[in-house]
């Protein structure tokens, strides 16, 4: 409390020279000053360029590029710098990360932001994954209960934390709602906000003491009070984004969804609404209450893209000339020199890493393969199924599915490392085989739903032929499927946990977020709602195996098949 309270007095200091600068005349005539924003959100710890789908971007025309890592990303931010720049993230820099970055408390992606030159950050659930207090030391520095593991001190992060709409039960501010920074001699105020449904999704122990208001209220609340003190040029940084159809990084081509809403209800004062929590890519333009337009961009996840917004600021009013910004989507490509500095702290980072790869973490009793039966059904899909069905069964999961394409190795009973036993499941095993840190979500399908989910494992091609993608599926789900019943009705009959489905019922179903966005063609999956964030797959893996050492290959008898 006493540090925040500090930093709120420092706050209200800079807001004050802000409102001295009104009284100041400006020149007549004077050309608009040239501000860029750069922003990214739902970093998520990825200091490693990150593997697999989650380390490319699809494209308007329906092709990918690898994307993403923080030496790439340092990079491309330098690149895109400008005479007046400020650079910002709308939340989620850290949980549900990858062992570099998860292994040190996620101190190493604070360094990183802190190397970039962050000026602000929204609050996103995933910053209090493991508490207020922990969010607290990410701020303001200091070692972890277990110590400061990767540098000798931890100096906390060098920009401020904002969240207007988050307070204590007593109705006080729990982070500062908005921060002020100056560029081309403007005061440019930014407000950050979290979902008003963060309780929903982040464990009740994490938020114990905390509130979260509505979005449209907090943000209308501190643009007045920025524009009192004489701040025009409103930014926000929200956490809560909108799911797509496809396009790419600079098409709008979302769903409608709660971001839209916010963007177009939010108070005329602000100027540009940056995006996070969905992991989508869009670059759309919406209309503000007073008829104006305004940017609501968002950058995808995981360093893969930059939302880039170019203002023109009237020095007279010092207000944003609405007609002339642009806003874009900037792909992170790797075909840019890393940046030194922070591809040492990578390199340290993955180095110091290293040791956990040998670590024991379950044992099997013989390999279980990820080949598929006849019928579709994989031994080694099953357990990955089962074992992300468990690791969410607290979010109310009934349901678990896996895209086999997802499963990159066999779990073989021979060990292939040195002083290790055969039958033993090393952590690298395990990362071999879910190598993505892709992020389960757990979400709502009806009956009807869920069967067409499963009617997507036959998808037909432009030549004619069809394409099976067979989902792997935990042990509460069986069905029965003909070959020789044309596609889209393939699908005979369902169970869950034993009682046929309805295509009325409710059915809550875990998939990683590659599923849920709409990958490898089950589109379906993207319908869902009330959307859970749940553990990195691999955490879910892992922990599996440690909970049921001496793992047997389960028996194929999810899926059956018929003529």
């Amino acid at each position: 409390m006493i540090v925040l309270a500090r930093r709120l007095g420092a706050l209200a200091v800079t807001a004050a020279a802000a409102l001295t600068l009104t009284g100041v005349p400006a020149q007549a005539a004077q050309a608009p000053i040239d501000v860029r924003l750069i922003a990214f959100n739902d970093f998520h710890g990825n200091l490693e360029p990150p593997a697999g789908s989650s380390g490319r971007v699809t494209l308007s025309d329906g092709t990918s590029v690898v994307a993403g890592g923080a030496a790439y990303m340092a990079t491309h931010v330098q690149q895109l710098r400008t005479k007046n720049t400020l650079v910002f993230s709308a939340g989620d820099n850290v949980g549900a990360s990858p062992l570099a970055s998860a292994l040190f408390h996620d101190e190493p992606t604070i360094d990183f932001m802190n190397d970039i030159g962050v000026n602000a950050s929204a609050i996103g659930n995933h910053e209090l994954d493991k508490g207020y207090q922990e969010l607290l030391r990410k701020q303001f520095g200091g070692c972890a209960s277990d110590g400061c593991q990767f540098e000798k001190s931890f100096k906390g992060a060098k920009w401020p934390y904002l969240a207007a709409n988050m307070t204590f039960d007593n109705g006080l501010p729990a982070a500062l709602p908005f921060t002020v920074d100056f560029s081309g001699g403007v005061p440019v105020g930014v407000i950050g906000v979290p979902l008003k449904d963060l309780p929903s999704v982040t464990s009740a122990d994490a938020i114990k003491g905390l509130k979260f208001g509505d979005e449209v209220q907090a943000i209308n609340k501190s643009a007045d009070v920025l524009d009192k003190l004489g701040v025009k040029t409103i930014v926000v940084l929200l956490h809560q984004g909108d799911n797509t159809e496809g396009g790419g990084p600079n098409d709008c081509r979302t769903t409608p969804g709660p971001a839209l809403a916010i963007a177009k209800a939010a108070s005329p004062k602000v100027d540009v609404i940056f995006s996070g929590h969905s992991h989508q890519q869009y670059d759309c333009t919406v209309t503000d209450p007073a008829g104006n337009p305004r940017p609501l961009i968002q950058g995808a996840s995981f360093g893969r893209l930059l939302s880039v917004v170019d203002l023109k600021i009237d020095p007279r009013t010092r207000d944003a000339i609405r007609g002339q910004t642009v806003a874009h989507n900037e792909v992170v490509t790797r075909d840019v020199t890393p940046d030194p500095t922070v591809q040492a702290l990578v390199s340290k980072a993955v180095t110091e890493a290293a040791p956990i790869a040998n670590k024991p973490v379950g044992t099997i009793t013989s390999d279980i393969v990820a080949a598929q039966q006849p019928s579709g059904e994989s031994p080694l899909g099953d357990v990955i199924a089962d074992a992300q069905l468990e690791s969410t069964k607290s979010a109310g999961a009934q349901v678990a599915v896996m895209n086999p394409g997802g499963i990159r190795a066999d779990l073989n009973f021979k060990s292939s490392t040195a002083g290790v036993p055969d039958g033993t499941v090393t952590y690298a095993n395990a990362f071999t085989i879910q190598p993505f840190a892709n992020i389960l979500q757990t979400e709502t399908l009806t009956g009807a739903q869920l069967k067409a989910v499963l009617e997507q494992q036959w998808q037909p091609q432009p030549n004619g032929s069809v394409q099976t993608k067979m989902l792997q599926i935990s042990s509460s789900l069986h069905y029965t499927w003909s070959a020789s019943a044309p596609v889209g009705s393939r699908i005979t009959s369902i169970t869950v946990a034993g009682q046929p489905v309805t295509p009325d019922g409710s059915y809550k179903v875990t998939a990683n977020n590659f599923l849920t966005g709409g990958g490898d063609g089950f589109t379906v999956l993207k319908q869902g709602t009330g959307i859970v964030g749940g553990a990195i797959d691999l955490d879910a893996f892992t922990a599996y195996l440690t909970a049921h050492q001496n793992l047997a290959p389960p028996a194929a008898d999810r899926i059956t098949q018929t003529p």
